[in-house]
């Protein structure tokens, strides 16, 4: 039987809900404390959720704690991790869990010298969809990957985000919010990214807050929010990605990959579930069903329906290899791979040249049905 291990949660805001919910559906996570710099907001969940509410060094010093899920803003997502594992913590962090490779190198030496593991979401990739496509590929159904395209857009956060001005700041933008989903998955179905080019630029200077007690309320935009990107894998597949938040409306697949024998139509990476298609050499894309996979399983209502959401698969499996002594998916090398190539990105467009990837990573094992089951409560 896997061993339990007590979760601390820091940072109560926006996203944090799904991670209350969705710990306890994990059979070696129990959720045991959480806290915030702001004390209402760790109150509010504690009620919510029946979870006792602590100051954050209180909880770092908590003996019932053995890992602390980072949910803080992404420019406090690296001092938040080193204080937790010089506390002596494992720390699975929302992403992007670094804003700079010297930092998640910091984190690799803090971790190693105290025998810790350090991950970071996205691990929506993990998910039963995602999961098809990598069997798909590895089974050879669409011949091996040469190119492809990724599309994430859309008009912007201040739309429905109360306190949007952390995605128009310095570790913001659509390449570092949402680019993870989108390399990640890459990662998982093609492998390491060796080089990248792109392009960038921003429509507006400032936003308007459309949604909460700040509704009309200017937000500065600091970072490029229009950004076009070619990656070049270690496989010899080329990808073209554009990350937007400039864009009211489009027509084009969140991503579709083109192989020697046929192609393969990806959904959304920023969900666990979705549709996939497939088209041989008859050149006729069509819908598969996809296998009974744990985590295709709808059991979250969002406001827009009923959807597949599991985030912390990726934290429930970093902690059985920690009692295992395994490799985990949503790894340090592979989270800081991903950094790199976002990183990348953004100095390509600011530079006008080719950006190698210094860093490389082995692309994650499968997550098969059994070993999904195995790590559901």
């Amino acid at each position: 039987m896997s061993k339990e291990y007590g979760v601390g949660i820091i940072g109560c805001g926006n996203i944090s809900s799904a991670y209350f919910r969705l710990i306890p559906t994990f059979r070696n996570l129990k959720l045991v404390a959480c806290a915030d710099i702001n004390p209402a907001a760790s109150r509010a969940r504690s009620e919510e959720f029946d979870v006792e509410a602590q100051e954050i060094d209180a909880l770092l010093a908590n003996p019932a704690v053995d890992v602390v899920v980072n949910l803080t803003v992404p420019e406090a997502h690296y001092p938040v991790s080193k204080r937790a594992l010089e506390a002596g913590k494992h720390v699975y962090s929302e992403k992007p869990f670094v804003l700079t490779l010297e930092q998640g190198e910091d984190l690799r030496r803090i971790a190693d010298a105290r025998g810790l593991k350090v991950g970071s979401a996205p691990d929506t990739y993990l998910g039963g969809a995602h999961q098809f496509v990598r069997h798909l590929i590895d089974s050879g159904t669409v011949g091996k990957i040469m190119s492809g395209t990724a599309h994430v857009l859309g008009p912007g956060m201040e739309s429905w985000h109360p306190n949007p001005d952390f995605f128009f700041a310095p570790g913001g933008g659509p390449i570092l919010d949402m680019g993870p989903y989108y390399v990640n998955n890459l990662v998982n179905l093609v492998g390491p990214v060796r080089r990248v080019v792109a392009l960038a630029n921003r429509a507006h200077e400032e936003r308007t807050i459309g949604n909460g007690p700040r509704l009309g309320e200017r937000v500065p935009v600091a970072v490029a929010t229009n950004i076009h990107a070619i990656l070049d894998f270690a496989s010899g597949a080329q990808v073209a990605l554009m990350a937007s938040w400039d864009v009211w409306a489009h027509r084009h697949q969140n991503m579709e990959l083109y192989g020697t024998e046929g192609a393969v139509f990806v959904p959304d990476p920023n969900f666990f579930g979705g549709a996939v298609e497939v088209a041989g050499t008859d050149r006729e894309p069509r819908a598969v069903e996809v296998w009974d996979h744990p985590l295709t399983a709808q059991n979250y209502e969002f406001d827009w329906g009923l959807q597949a959401n599991y985030r912390g698969i990726g934290l429930a499996d970093m902690m059985e290899a920690v009692t295992t002594g395994r490799d985990y998916r949503c790894s340090l090398d592979r989270s800081l791979h991903t950094i790199d190539v976002l990183t990348a990105i953004l100095r390509s467009a600011e530079e006008g040249r080719a950006i190698d990837i210094v860093t490389t990573c082995t692309q994650p094992a499968a997550l098969g049905i059994e070993e999904a089951r195995a790590l559901l409560r």
